[in-house]
C-alpha cells in the first residue's frame, strides 16, 4: 500500500468511485487550492483504494484542529488495514503541521468507523450530538 497526498484534479477523479459523489471539479480545484485542505489516498497496486480527506480549523481559543472530514475505502479493499493506515497518515500531517487534536463525528450506530477509530486510539464521546443545517 502507497499513501499519497493529492494535489491535482486528475488523481481526485481517478479515485473518485471512493466518494459517496461523483467528485465535482470547481470543488475539488477549490479544495486542492487550500493549504489548510488534506487529501490522502491509499493505493494498492496502484489503484485507488481509500481515502481520508482533512481539514484545519482554527478557533480563538482553540488553536488549530484537524477536522477528519471523510473516511472511505473501497469494499474489496476493507479489513486490510487500510483505513486505520490513512487515519494514522492523517495524525501525523496534523502533528507536523502543529494541530492540537484531531477530531471527526460518525453516526453512534456506525460499528465500523467506531472500531477504525478506536484502533487508532480515538476517545469516543457518546453524549455529543451532531447538528447540521441542510441546504
Amino acid at each position: 500500500m502507497d499513501i499519497r497526498r493529492i494535489t491535482s484534479s486528475a488523481a481526485v477523479m481517478a479515485a473518485g468511485h471512493l466518494f459517496d459523489d461523483v467528485p465535482r471539479e470547481d470543488a475539488t480545484r477549490a479544495f486542492l487550492a487550500d493549504e489548510r485542505h488534506h487529501l490522502l489516498i491509499a493505493y494498492v497496486d496502484d489503484e485507488p483504494a481509500g481515502f481520508v480527506s482533512g481539514v484545519e480549523t482554527i478557533h480563538p481559543d482553540k488553536g488549530v484542529e484537524m477536522f477528519l472530514y471523510e473516511l472511505g475505502v473501497d469494499e474489496a479493499h476493507q479489513r486490510r488495514g487500510i483505513a486505520s493506515a490513512l487515519i494514522d497518515r492523517l495524525i501525523a500531517v496534523a502533528r507536523e503541521r502543529g494541530c492540537t487534536g484531531v477530531w471527526t463525528g460518525t453516526e453512534k450506530d456506525n460499528a465500523a468507523a467506531l472500531a477504525t477509530y478506536r484502533r487508532a486510539g480515538a476517545e469516543l464521546d457518546f453524549d455529543t450530538v451532531a447538528v447540521s443545517w441542510g441546504f
